[in-house]
């Protein structure tokens, strides 16, 4: 009688560079995160190219510190900042929704990591969408930017801040996002909320002709981190509320600040909460 040779499988330990590749295999997979990524990509060559013919017109009567080239090339970033926002919420809502975090949290039972790799591979997503953005929409523009008396110089301080800032400001914000909606664990209401923050709350802070009131609102999210990508005479294209006191590095960290708390907050019910 013979006996049939038992065959041992090794398992391979759960470590956070696989869970790393599992999060960015999840997301590349969904056709819906490709679209949404192309869509936040075209927002900037629409838009640096319709603004910047737009000025050519008026170029030769306009005052030469309102011809900023990067502000009107990365103006497409209003919008793309809206579908990443969505992205970064429904990554981490639609894993409740579909009941797919139990079988995460069962591979990675200290459940933190698995948080980690997520928000990772969306952060990363939002940085390499944002500089991809800024880059086709400075070609886009460059046709008319001579015509319309303005250039992009990345010699300068302020150009290489205003465009390269913007994949920074977009990698934050997403990030809290990110956050926002693993607290809540519902698409609808994380997108609701940050675009509540966004469109309601801060212009209705920053317009309520109450002093107090207008000082807190350039502490807020957007009004804050938007000073990273603010030019000294033109302002931003995202905020209303432009603070007086922070500088662009500053309003940035203002940004990380509440982008680690939405996370803290996030990190802390994922432990206590059930899945």
């Amino acid at each position: 009688m013979t006996t049939a040779a038992v065959t041992r499988t090794t398992v391979q330990p759960v470590t956070f560079r696989r869970l790393v590749t599992s999060e960015h295999v999840k997301m590349r997979s969904l056709r819906s995160t490709w679209w949404a990524l192309a869509v936040a990509v075209a927002f900037f060559p629409l838009f640096s190219a319709m603004r910047t013919s737009s000025m050519v017109a008026v170029a030769a009567d306009a005052s030469p510190e309102y011809l900023v080239g990067p502000v009107y090339v990365t103006s497409g970033l209003a919008l793309a900042q809206l579908v990443l926002c969505g992205l970064a919420v429904v990554t981490i809502t639609a894993e409740y929704r579909t009941g797919q975090v139990r079988s995460t949290l069962t591979a990675a039972p200290t459940r933190l990591p698995a948080l980690g790799a997520k928000l990772l591979v969306v952060v990363v997503t939002a940085l390499a969408t944002g500089l991809v953005g800024v880059l086709v929409g400075w070609a886009a523009a460059a046709p008319t930017l001579g015509a319309a008396r303005m250039t992009v110089d990345l010699t300068q301080a302020e150009h290489l801040r205003l465009m390269f800032g913007v994949p920074l400001y977009l990698a934050a914000i997403t990030a809290f996002a990110f956050g926002v909606g693993a607290i809540l664990r519902s698409s609808a209401a994380g997108i609701a909320s940050v675009l509540g923050l966004v469109f309601v709350v801060e212009p209705a802070f920053s317009y309520v002709p109450w002093a107090p009131l207008q000082q807190i609102a350039t502490y807020l999210p957007t009004a804050a981190g938007s000073r990273l990508i603010s030019s000294d005479t033109m302002g931003s294209v995202i905020a209303g509320s432009q603070s007086t006191t922070l500088s662009a590095w500053q309003g940035y960290g203002v940004l990380l600040a509440w982008a680690a708390a939405a996370l803290l907050v996030a990190a802390v019910l994922l432990r206590r909460r059930d899945a």
